[in-house]
């Protein structure tokens, strides 16, 4: 019985963090926010069950689905106060405009936005609205998949990359252990084989592909990992994971 009330605290504090629900105020688990990363996907698993329902309601309105698309994006951001994209733009304007490595972290300590960061930006949009367009019903099941296999890779981006900070985010959150990686892995997984093997083995080595870029890109610029290269991560993943499932459905 204590397992299961420590799990749900950990989904408590994901679900807490990786959107804007107004949910009471949880305690942190005792083992640090590091391990309660597990959880994660499911906290994906929700954004993207959200997502796919505004899509639906949508379509079920009779309206086209370019509109669906342009919902379940924005449903999306509602719930999780744009989070990882926030994320993706910061490194797109901190590594893009950044001379040095300090320079660059700085750039993504400021809250305004630059070029590259309105760039990056309008590409994920853009990509990510075409898949769903493209996809139509079949968006329903992508939505669940990119979700939550994307947030799959971020407790392992945090085991393998340093904190590129000494007071970040992600420096004060901790190192995951090795188990609480596996299980957000085999959590995202899980979801891959949902449209069945095949599928997972296009998504597994695309999720790999993007994690180990990722990994590689912000050690090169900055050291190591931020909260957001994490949401980079995160935003790069659920991109490709919805490319994935336009080839796979289509």
């Amino acid at each position: 019985m204590a397992g299961f009330r420590y799990a749900l605290r950990d989904i408590a504090a994901c679900l807490g963090f990786y959107t804007r629900l107004p949910l009471p105020a949880f305690e942190m688990p005792a083992h640090g926010f590091a391990n309660a990363q597990w959880a994660a996907p499911l906290a994906g698993l929700f954004i993207g069950a959200v997502c796919s329902a505004a899509l639906t309601g949508v379509i079920v309105l009779g309206l086209p689905a370019t509109i669906a698309a342009a919902i379940a994006l924005a449903a999306g951001v509602l719930l999780t106060g744009g989070l990882h994209e926030d994320g993706l733009a910061d490194v797109a304007d901190g590594f893009g405009g950044g001379s040095t490595r300090e320079k660059k972290l700085a750039i993504m300590k400021d809250s305004r936005i630059g070029s590259y960061g309105v760039a990056a930006l309008i590409l994920s949009f853009l990509l990510r609205w075409s898949a769903l367009v493209a996809l139509g019903l079949a968006a329903i099941p992508a939505l669940l998949i990119a979700h939550t296999a994307s947030r799959a890779l971020m407790p392992a981006l945090m085991r393998l990359s340093p904190p590129a900070r000494e007071n970040g985010l992600s420096a004060g959150a901790g190192q995951p252990t090795r188990g609480t990686v596996l299980v957000a892995l085999a959590i995202g997984g899980v979801l891959l084989l949902v449209p069945g093997p095949g599928f997972a083995l296009i998504g597994v080595p695309l999720l790999a592909a993007a994690l180990f870029f990722i990994k590689w890109l912000a050690e090169k610029q900055i050291g190591g990992q931020t909260g957001d290269v994490l949401g980079t991560l995160q935003q790069l993943a659920e991109t490709v994971l919805l490319l994935a499932c336009v080839t796979h459905f289509i």
